[in-house]
């Protein structure tokens, strides 16, 4: 996909038997990425920001997973962040999707899988 824009779609976890399809939002203008997660209580499926190589958790009310892609949505890492921290950049990380704890475990979200993102179209 070109030119991201924000709104809504599908993250595909998995092929086969065991594919999972999960909500997702799409933050990909300057100011929802900067808001991201902030201000809210939870999360319902999973949040993509592009472009993105690092996120942070300060005002954040609940503990999140997050999952680091390069530019082919190959997943590089997924780390588990408490409120108050600060993540590593990840050199060749182009998107993250945030979950709230524990979801992508669920999901079979690992390092060395690849994810599927389908926008909504207006």
């Amino acid at each position: 996909m070109g030119k991201w824009r924000n709104g809504g779609g599908t993250l595909t976890v998995g092929t086969g038997a065991g594919t999972q399809e999960v909500p997702l939002r799409i933050a990909a203008s300057y100011r929802a990425r900067m808001r991201g997660l902030l201000g809210v209580e939870g999360v319902d499926g999973a949040l993509l920001i592009t472009p993105c190589g690092s996120v942070h958790t300060f005002r954040m009310r609940f503990t999140i997973d997050v999952a680091y892609l390069d530019r082919k949505f190959n997943v590089l890492a997924v780390r588990t962040m408490k409120p108050g921290r600060l993540g590593l950049p990840r050199l060749r990380a182009r998107h993250v999707v945030e979950s709230e704890a524990g979801a992508m475990e669920k999901w079979g979200l690992r390092p060395g899988a690849r994810v599927q993102v389908t926008a909504t179209t207006r």
